[in-house]
């Protein structure tokens, strides 16, 4: 009997902690009530702290006072933006060659006298003019390679000789008597022109090729550039000048010694360069190729610009080779050498 009580008094206390658990498991209930009750007060206090405004209405007098000021503010604003674009449109673009007063002396001997010139970007421009009467020493002044005496030079707004590192960055030349390292393969002309111009070595092979297949070259590169012909020399020489992706192409006779299909393939690439935004200026005696592909022409005699525009401008109704043969000096009379004549006989 004693073992029973002590059960009961064992269960009792058992019951007792359970209840006992009970009551601590009631308690976050108590606390879950309070802060329930804590969150939903909150918004309460919140919508009375945004309803403050509308006690404090303003009149509306001053709403109207507001309504002008603002339809002020953007009348003047409009205004300001009107006057922005004006600004902006009247800005003129800059031009891809600007040349002013250039002048360039050998002793006696004036070879550029005054010579002003301007093309814009993505402008095909052909000089033209005997020979003697300045092309390729004004040529030689653009791209850096002889000082004027005076006058200023620009390409893409940056002067020439007062900044010329910056300049020549965005120039490629195709110089008078193709002055190569002839002495490397074309592949190394090449490469020698691409690292010139900061290029690295994987670029400089990608572009080398495609230029090479673009010229009809592939087979050549791996010669020496003193065993190739005349005309593959000049599209070697018209590759490296290329290979950096210049913005202005400075050329001086870039068609001399070039077979017809060769011409035909070199003045695609420059159209396509051209219409792409670049820039080309070239020297040339034929006339017809210059009407062909040129938007712009000027010419030069006796180191100055006689007539300078857009090809129809310049002809002004009749053919390049005519207009150019008339500022030139028109056609002169062939007399004597009766000795040649005669052994004709």
């Amino acid at each position: 009997m004693v073992v029973v009580e002590d059960v009961l008094v064992v269960d009792a206390a058992v019951i007792d902690e359970a209840v006992a658990d009970e009551a601590v498991v009631d308690e976050p209930v108590v606390d879950e009530a309070v802060v329930d009750v804590a969150v939903v007060d909150e918004p309460v206090v919140d919508e009375a702290v945004t309803d403050e405004p509308v006690v404090g209405e303003a009149p509306a007098d001053a709403d109207e006072d507001v309504d002008a000021a603002v339809v002020a503010h953007a009348a003047a604003t409009d205004d300001r933006v009107a006057v922005d674009a004006a600004e902006a449109v009247t800005v003129p673009p800059v031009a891809a060659l600007s040349l002013v007063g250039l002048v360039k002396r050998f002793g006696s001997t004036v070879a550029v006298d005054g010579v002003d010139l301007e093309v814009q970007r993505g402008g095909f421009y052909g000089i033209v003019g005997p020979n003697g009467a300045g092309k390729t020493t004004t040529l030689s002044m653009i791209t850096g390679l002889l000082r004027p005496d005076s006058g200023e030079i620009r390409v893409n707004g940056l002067d020439v000789w007062a900044d010329p590192v910056a300049a020549k960055r965005s120039i490629g030349v195709l110089p008078d008597k193709l002055r190569l390292f002839d002495r490397l393969t074309g592949r190394q002309l090449l490469h020698y022109s691409g690292s010139l111009r900061g290029l690295d070595g994987r670029a400089v092979r990608e572009r080398a090729d495609e230029l090479a297949e673009a010229f009809g070259l592939q087979d050549a590169l791996g010669r020496l550039v003193s065993d190739y012909s005349a005309g593959m020399t000049k599209k070697v020489a018209l590759a490296a000048s290329m290979i950096h992706s210049p913005r202005l192409l400075v050329l001086d006779e870039p068609f001399e010694a070039v077979d017809p299909v060769s011409a035909d393939t070199v003045t695609e690439i420059l159209q396509r360069y051209v219409s792409a935004g670049g820039t080309v200026v070239l020297s040339s005696h034929s006339m017809d190729m210059i009407e062909r592909v040129c938007d712009g022409v000027a010419i030069i005699v006796h180191g100055k610009v006689l007539a300078s525009g857009t090809v129809d401008e310049v002809r002004e109704g009749s053919t390049l080779e005519d207009r150019f043969i008339e500022l030139a000096g028109g056609h002169k009379a062939v007399r004597g050498m009766e000795w040649l004549l005669s052994s004709l006989d």
